[in-house]
């Protein structure tokens, strides 16, 4: 394949050694994210930090930090979110219009500017332009990474791939956190390098990823979309085919993405950010129903608790007895045991299905969360009676629930927003789709930041109760809602969306119903059969009643 360069791996590696070798590039980006993600909370806790930026001053007395700004605290770490959400849009658009490798390249240079903007930032003006780029790039990757990997894998292990990614995700959370407790004890913990070296360590990964990235191959399915054929049966066929014989497995898999870009096509006019929002011409395809969704799973993964905990974890640790030094190395081990039980996603998540992933998610961790508010104010009763054994036994159990709630958290809802998003839209507007899961997670983070510390400065602990409630309400919003996409192929999601009803059940039944009348539409990847019709040659595609038409 002359139109691919010859330095590709695409070349020279096969099936799942191709697949492995995608998602391991993948996985270097989504570490890069979790390692964003969890590196703020020691740098705001650096010395040298929080006075350069002015919103806090140290106790003399404890040597912990007393905020005197908490709005601009609170700004300097939001603004990101701003970025990403931004980035997430613009990512969409250009990873639609010039492909997924160039995307990613793209979003990896514009983190190694935030990063290295934000490791030599002399004020919070500079902090937050910093922040805001760094945002940005991390918006687009976010956008994009996803959807390159479960466009390049196949639909019956499409869930463990990802879900191999995020484990890496809180490997970087993991990383990030234990490489600024080290950093703190350098020089007494007021160097500046306890703060700027860890930023800047993120540029290594970025700069690897841009680097690698060239060398991988682009998503078949957009090269389909934007008419390279042939570039697309070959990348298909390297990762299909064992090239010994032939099965016909890619040939059938590559005539039903194109008769699938077929059918998009000639069902929905051009689709902007504004008409996706709203299904504006989206015909059958009911985009903007599919937007809405991913959305409000994104926002719904911020409200079942995990920012809150995050945040209130080491209140409880020290209810529970824990001397200051103590809650380091023990808030480290929660990352530690957060990062291990992302594994039990890898081996469930194409086994259960998305829903039930979900399902037993939200009922341990809503169990959890009211356990733990409860635990905690019998502790903090305690220390208000001087019963030091009874508050330490109670607040001991306070952090096993903790503990438990982010295990729980790691092995559900960790990954199933962000997998759901890059699996139901169609392919013309899949990147701009994914942007949209962004934006909700963009808009979940941002507004839990600014808000969780108003909330536990008014209710305490009591705060808990409120994300233990929100658990259980998601049960019926994702069952009512959300269809289940595993084992299906990236195909199939325009036929699960093709019902005018926003209800799980009359889409399941719509479903069932088009597959009963045309099987062939939906089995020909798993028989190695073409969706053409062998005896007209026309392409099958959906009419204006629903029903798939010749």
């Amino acid at each position: 394949m002359e139109n691919i360069h010859r330095l590709n791996v695409v070349h020279h590696l096969r099936k799942r050694k191709l697949l492995i070798a995608i998602n391991c590039v993948a996985a270097l980006s989504i570490f890069f994210f979790g390692y964003d993600q969890g590196m703020m909370a020691g740098v705001n806790n650096a010395k040298d930090y929080y006075e350069l930026m002015g919103f806090a001053h140290q106790d003399p007395v404890t040597k912990d930090p007393i905020i005197t700004n908490s709005i601009l605290q609170g700004g300097i770490v939001s603004v990101y979110y701003l970025g990403t959400l931004v980035g997430a849009l613009a990512g969409g658009w250009f990873g639609d219009k010039f492909g997924r490798i160039k995307s990613i390249a793209l979003g990896a240079a514009w983190g190694v500017i935030g990063a290295t903007l934000q490791c030599s930032s002399q004020n919070h003006n500079w902090m937050i332009c910093a922040r805001l780029i760094n945002g940005f790039g991390t918006g687009i990757l976010n956008a994009i990474v996803p959807v390159w990997a479960t466009e390049t894998a196949e639909h019956t292990s499409r869930g463990q791939f990802v879900a191999i990614e995020f484990t890496l995700n809180i490997f970087g959370v993991a990383v990030a956190y234990w490489l600024e407790y080290g950093c703190s004890f350098y020089k007494g913990g007021e160097s500046e390098f306890v703060w700027r070296f860890p930023i800047a360590f993120q540029i290594l990964p970025l700069l690897c990823l841009f680097g690698m990235v060239w060398f991988f191959p682009e998503s078949p399915r957009w090269l389909c979309k934007v008419g390279r054929e042939d570039e697309s049966r070959y990348v298909l066929e390297r990762l299909r085919e064992d090239g010994t014989e032939p099965t016909g497995k890619a040939e059938a898999e590559f005539q039903d993405i194109r008769n699938i870009v077929e059918l998009e096509r000639k069902n929905a006019k051009s689709q902007n950010y504004l008409y996706m929002l709203f299904g504006y011409k989206s015909g059958k395809l009911h985009t903007g129903r599919r937007v809405q969704l991913v959305i409000w799973l994104q926002i719904m993964q911020e409200w079942i608790g995990i920012a809150g905990v995050t945040i209130y974890s080491p209140t409880i640790f020290r209810i529970a007895g824990l001397k200051s030094k103590t809650v380091g190395w023990v808030a480290g081990l929660n990352t530690i045991t957060y990062t291990l039980s992302t594994l039990v996603c890898v081996f469930t998540l194409d086994r259960i299905g998305r829903r039930w992933t979900l399902y037993w998610g939200s009922v341990v961790q809503g169990i959890c969360l009211f356990l733990a508010g409860g635990l905690s104010r019998v502790s903090i009763d305690a220390v208000a009676a001087h019963d030091t054994k009874r508050a330490q036994n109670f607040g001991g159990g306070a952090v096993a629930m903790v503990f438990l709630f982010t295990m729980t958290f790691g092995a559900t809802w960790l990954t199933v927003p962000w997998l759901y998003p890059a699996e139901i839209f169609p392919l013309e507007v899949r990147a701009r789709g994914n942007a949209w899961g962004v934006v909700g997670w963009s808009i979940g983070n941002g507004w839990l930041t600014l808000l969780c510390p108003v909330m536990f400065a008014a209710l305490d602990e009591k705060t808990l109760y409120i994300f233990a409630a929100c658990n259980f309400l998601t049960i019926p919003m994702v069952w009512a809602l959300y269809p289940e996409s595993n084992q299906r192929t990236l195909e199939e999601m325009d036929l699960l969306f093709a019902a005018d009803s926003i209800w799980n059940w009359e889409a399941e039944r719509n479903y069932k119903l088009l597959v009963q009348q045309n099987p062939e539409l939906v089995q020909a990847a798993g028989r190695g059969e073409s969706v053409v019709d062998p005896e007209t040659g026309l392409r099958k595609r959906l009419g204006t009643s629903g029903n798939i038409e010749p």
